[in-house]
């Protein structure tokens, strides 16, 4: 069980924030309930590694971040501070880390780059996950049900093998990974020599490329360099290209709700900021 932490979020605070009016208990329904609506309301973004700034994990900087201030964070940033307001409301959470197989070579070992968090409620056992970019959960998913398990914004099925779990998504008829993880509980040291890593290697894709995501009934919105794809729930995919470093800032402001903490470096940065076309996908 990590340690209790000195400094205490403003409940209210971050239920306004989210948008949550019920009186939250330490049940199944509250747990998500708030998934969903952390997940629809308080951006993924990479801002700060981008433009050269480090990530604070501290609860006081997190919750002035992504709580009081119109922005977001990555996995750290944002599971951290579910982790730390799920423990204020009486559950017991275990964070967590996974290595992240998405988009990655089947013979890849990747180094446990990614947080989510272990919750035990109603005699049951499930993950939530607020931060995974655009494929984060939108829901918890049971850690003892077998098969594909529907959230409102697509299936997600576990797996496990030898104390090791796999976490994959259905995407257009394919069971694609997502991230492999165990049950060994972590503790803020773990995760901040990793955070250290992303924010500053040479190799750490979060330096080099933008970034966001969030997830609502329109559908899964995402933004990554100079394209905004969203995803709408009856799989149309509508997507916009951005022709500069204002029509960026605009949409992540406009539709993100982040407030881009240095215009002048991101309109520097943006010339490489480019994503190539596929195959098959429309130019514009």
């Amino acid at each position: 069980m990590s340690p209790q932490p000195s400094h205490l979020i403003d409940l209210d605070t971050y239920f306004a924030r989210i948008g949550y009016s019920e009186t939250p208990t330490p049940t199944l329904s509250t747990l998500q309930t708030l998934h969903a609506l952390h997940t629809e309301h308080i951006p993924f973004e990479n801002l700060d590694p981008l433009l050269g700034r480090l990530v604070a994990l501290d609860l006081p900087s997190l919750e002035a971040k992504l709580v009081r201030s119109h922005r977001g964070g990555y996995c750290y940033e944002h599971n951290l501070l579910f982790a730390h307001v799920l423990e204020q409301l009486g559950f017991t959470p275990r964070r967590l880390a996974a290595r992240v197989l998405w988009n990655q070579p089947a013979d890849t070992l990747p180094h446990r780059s990614h947080m989510l968090v272990q919750v035990s409620v109603e005699q049951r056992q499930y993950i939530v996950d607020t931060g995974f970019g655009g494929n984060t959960l939108t829901g918890p998913i049971c850690l003892d049900q077998q098969g594909a398990q529907q959230t409102a914004h697509g299936q997600f099925r576990v797996s496990s093998h030898d104390g090791l779990y796999l976490l994959e998504t259905l995407l257009q008829g394919e069971w694609r990974k997502l991230y492999q993880f165990d049950l060994q509980a972590q503790y803020p040291i773990d995760y901040e020599a990793v955070n250290y890593y992303l924010c500053t290697h040479p190799s750490s894709h979060f330096r080099y490329a933008l970034y966001a995501a969030l997830a609502s009934t329109e559908g899964r919105l995402s933004l990554l360099n100079d394209r905004v794809t969203l995803v709408r729930p009856n799989g149309e995919i509508q997507r916009e290209r951005l022709r500069d470093a204002a029509h960026a800032q605009d949409i992540l402001a406009q539709r993100f709700g982040i407030d881009v903490p240095d215009p002048a470096l991101l309109r520097d940065l943006w010339p490489r900021l480019h994503t190539p076309v596929r195959p098959g996908e429309p130019a514009d």
